[in-house]
């Protein structure tokens, strides 16, 4: 079988599992994979999706703090899309049961762009003046691959570990804040369950927004004007299960939130 009949077999085998709230072995164990292997595994899953009738809203890097790499096993970031059916509204609860596997709430600052991002060569200033708003966000990660043993071509291929998100209401110029030293309170059911800041994330949420734009720009995929961009996780993943409530406050954005049933 062909390289590219075999990511197309993948591409399906993971859409299914998506469709399914299902998992499916590692890739890795199957073969050799590499980055681009995975990035057209992810471009077919995508296909389908939109096949489907969804509609890219924006893109997300991942695994950009130390804490979450060594919590997964992940050695750098990762990347995907997102799309209108993964924005959940910020007053919804959602259910897990039939739409989520393993789910894990990850505290973000969510960048609104108002210009084009076209890698390579993006600066942290680019994406500065790219960018109409920031905010506070919820990102719920899930994984499609069994046990969330995953290494980067595992997380690649399945569309960077996405499940939903969700984004506070204030909007704020990030013209305006210093966006490292913004510090990332998460509260589980009312606790306080971890703290972080702004520079977790490659040091800045700009560096890494710079660097998602560039490693897409070497695949030919710019950043669009009106999209969303997750740029990662501020704190370690908590899980999440049927009846929990996540707030996350971040100095300056205000809060998100999210509730499972």
């Amino acid at each position: 079988m062909s390289d590219d009949a075999l990511n197309e077999r993948h591409a399906g085998e993971l859409y299914d599992a998506l469709r399914a709230c299902r998992t499916v072995p590692p890739l890795r164990d199957r073969g050799k994979f590499t980055i681009d292997d995975a990035y057209r595994i992810s471009l077919g899953i995508l296909a389908r999706r939109e096949a489907d009738g969804e509609r890219v809203v924006g893109k997300k890097i991942g695994v950009t703090s130390k804490a979450v790499q060594d919590m997964l096993g992940v050695d750098r970031p990762d990347f995907g899309f997102l799309t209108d059916r993964m924005h959940v509204d910020r007053n919804a609860t959602v259910r897990i049961e039939g739409a989520l596997i393993a789910p894990r709430a990850e505290a973000e600052i969510a960048f609104i762009l108002k210009d084009d991002l076209i890698g390579p060569g993006v600066t942290d200033e680019d994406v500065l003046g790219a960018t109409e708003a920031v905010c506070a966000c919820f990102e719920i990660v899930d994984s499609r691959i069994q046990d969330w043993n995953i290494q980067i071509v595992d997380t690649v291929a399945d569309n960077a570990s996405c499940g939903i998100f969700v984004l506070g209401e204030e909007r704020v110029d990030p013209a305006h804040l210093d966006l490292p030293t913004l510090k990332c309170e998460v509260f589980k059911n009312g606790a306080l369950i971890s703290t972080g800041y702004g520079s977790a994330v490659q040091g800045s949420p700009l560096t890494a927004v710079a660097w998602l734009a560039n490693t897409l720009g070497a695949y030919g995929v710019p950043l669009r004007a009106g999209e969303i961009i997750l740029s990662g996780s501020l704190v370690p993943l908590a899980p999440a299960v049927a009846g929990d409530h996540f707030v996350t406050r971040i100095d300056g954005l205000g809060e998100a939130s999210i509730r499972f049933s």
